[in-house]
């Protein structure tokens, strides 16, 4: 579809555009004959608020991800069988900020349903535990020797902390990548979005 550049020299930006794209923004050109192209032509909804085509999404969010963080993200739509203009440049401008405002919604929403979960997981987990050394300690007094005894201890106990697992590894792991994401989708959600013709419509145009 397109490739992605770490930068546009000012100079290779129209001036009527330069206004568009932040200087030193890390920016990604995409080259497509319209710009219905970019949304997902089975969404029903309005124009405006389409998604975006899955295509293009993953791609924008890969290169979004191999970006640099320090910079701000920019997206250069290059357009070469329709009119550029400042209607559908605002269009796309707000769809684009629209639907990834709206991914980093969900995506936050589904941080703190992990969380919830892993609330849960660990009250379920600690009772769990206590159950076991408890159970651990009885079923341990039967045993005919001390050795046996601790055998069965340790067994139970290894169980218990067996239930903190799941628990642990959301407070430890699992959540971090999600708010990761939360936050490049903040960015991709706040990126300047300006539209061009491409070379081929310019030269067709003349």
């Amino acid at each position: 579809m397109a490739h992605p550049v770490s930068s546009i020299p000012p100079q290779s930006v129209p001036a009527a555009r330069r206004d568009d794209v932040a200087s030193g923004s890390s920016v990604l050109e995409l080259s497509v004959g319209e710009l219905r192209q970019l949304f997902n032509a089975m969404d029903p909804a309005p124009f405006r608020e389409r998604d975006l085509d899955p295509n293009a999404e993953d791609y924008i969010v890969a290169w979004a991800r191999e970006a640099s963080r320090t910079a701000p993200l920019a997206l250069l739509v290059r357009i070469s069988r329709e009119p550029v203009t400042a209607a559908s440049t605002q269009v796309l401008r707000d769809s684009v900020h629209s639907y990834f405002a709206l991914r980093a919604k969900a995506t936050r929403k589904q941080l703190r349903q992990l969380f919830r979960v892993g609330r849960v997981s660990l009250v379920i987990g600690l009772v769990f535990l206590a159950f076991a050394i408890v159970l651990g300690e009885f079923v341990a007094g039967f045993a005919s020797k001390e050795s046996y005894s601790g055998i069965i201890k340790e067994s139970f106990v290894i169980g218990g902390w067996v239930a903190l697992w799941r628990p642990l590894e959301i407070f430890l792991y699992d959540w971090w990548p999600i708010r990761a994401e939360a936050k490049l989708f903040d960015r991709l959600g706040a990126m300047d979005v300006a539209v061009m013709p491409s070379g081929d419509a310019v030269r067709g145009a003349s």
